[in-house]
């Protein structure tokens, strides 16, 4: 990708559709996939009119029409429903600014391709749990995407990165990589290939339960994450979910699943003191209750009998796929110090080893919540 001038960004920005004169655009947001930027526009007496720009990342994304295509479906979708409940389309999903052409992306001089979002005012994102509050109303966003596209044909959606999900497929690529050993790094990591490989058979569990057709294809947004929810500033509320590259189709334990390895520890994905580490039975129950409150009407009794297995395999999988980028030589994962994506590692089979020890009580957790449905 071309590095990015002034004269780029603003030539994208009067691509489309905006009401008023452009006056600035700053870069915007902590994302590291693609180059985002707020646009101020100036509208006349009414003030100022903001928006989100945005280039895609090729190289991550390398197929951006695909991508495009499956946005334009789920938004234009959950708008409709939105409107249809009285709701306020414009806050409750991601709305898309048309080009002056009519298309919902521009391709630039150097053959980037950039969206426009309307600007979802009043609104703040967390990069980790600080309340119990906040995780709840994440749970009830995502569970609300997931209930309200429980329609959605989600086999007409294209995916934007083949197998991201496929558990197993990631554990093949994993023991590649410990065969060669391009790096001479396994043999200091002996004790964690050794979590890995103990636990393979886990790796088919969801897809076998799929092939048998007990596990629905649904439509999945696949980064799960809680700053991937935007949260009201008066009300407190989540209202909307955001970053729908990802969108694909999948399965419902994966969002669930990455939304628990991602928000059920106080502990940072990357924290070297594994002590601090620790699965969060609270947090998991604060999730599950807010999760199963939406989305437990669409959900299948597999699905919510399989809830702890979503959280166990969406960590495992995120813990081999640090270490096999070790054993690669940190060539996909932004490194910031000497094992870090070791570190990262650790801390997921550390969360994986936890669930196991409390996996009872997330089995009892589990099925408390889905009776109060």
């Amino acid at each position: 990708m071309s590095k990015l001038t002034q004269d780029i960004v603003f030539e994208a920005a009067d691509a489309f559709q905006l009401k008023g004169r452009v006056l600035d655009a700053q870069p915007y947001g902590g994302g590291h996939i693609n180059d985002t930027f707020a646009v101020e526009c100036k509208r006349g007496q009414d003030g100022i009119k903001r928006y989100i720009l945005q280039r895609i990342n090729t190289k991550v994304f390398q197929n951006p029409i695909e991508l495009m295509k499956n946005i334009i479906g789920v938004t234009t979708y959950l708008g409709n429903l939105i409107r249809k409940s009285s709701g306020d389309p414009l806050r409750e999903t991601l709305t898309l600014i048309p080009t002056r052409t009519g298309r919902f992306w521009h391709c630039d001089r150097d053959g980037g391709y950039w969206r426009c979002y309307h600007f979802i005012e009043d609104t703040l994102t967390y990069n980790q749990v600080e309340s119990k509050s906040d995780f709840y109303q994440s749970a009830k966003a995502f569970g609300r995407f997931q209930q309200m596209l429980a329609d959605y044909p989600a086999e007409t959606l294209h995916e934007t990165i083949p197998d991201f999900h496929n558990t197993a497929a990631r554990f093949a690529k994993f023991k590649e990589a410990v065969e060669k050993d391009v790096c001479g790094r396994a043999r200091g990591v002996a004790k964690e290939i050794e979590f890995a490989v103990s636990r393979e058979k886990d790796t088919h569990l969801l897809l076998d339960l799929q092939k048998a057709g007990k596990l629905p294809l649904r439509v999945t947004h696949n980064d799960t994450k809680l700053n991937n929810v935007l949260i009201d500033k008066k009300t407190g509320e989540g209202i909307c979910v955001i970053d729908l590259d990802t969108v694909m189709p999948g399965l419902s334990l994966y969002d669930y699943g990455d939304s628990i390895r991602f928000g059920a520890t106080y502990a940072a994905e990357d924290e070297r003191d594994l002590a601090k580490v620790n699965f969060e039975l609270e947090l998991f129950e604060v999730y599950t209750r807010g999760y199963l409150e939406v989305a437990g009407s669409v959900l299948n009794s597999y699905e919510i009998e399989n809830l702890p297995m979503g959280a166990k395999l969406m960590t495992f999988e995120c813990g081999i796929r640090f270490l096999t980028d070790y054993l690669l030589g940190d060539t996909y994962f932004k490194v910031h110090r000497e094992g870090h994506n070791l570190d990262r590692c650790r801390t997921q089979f550390k969360l994986v080893l936890d669930m196991e020890n409390n996996w009872e009580e997330m089995k009892s957790i589990v099925r408390k919540c889905s009776m109060q449905v």
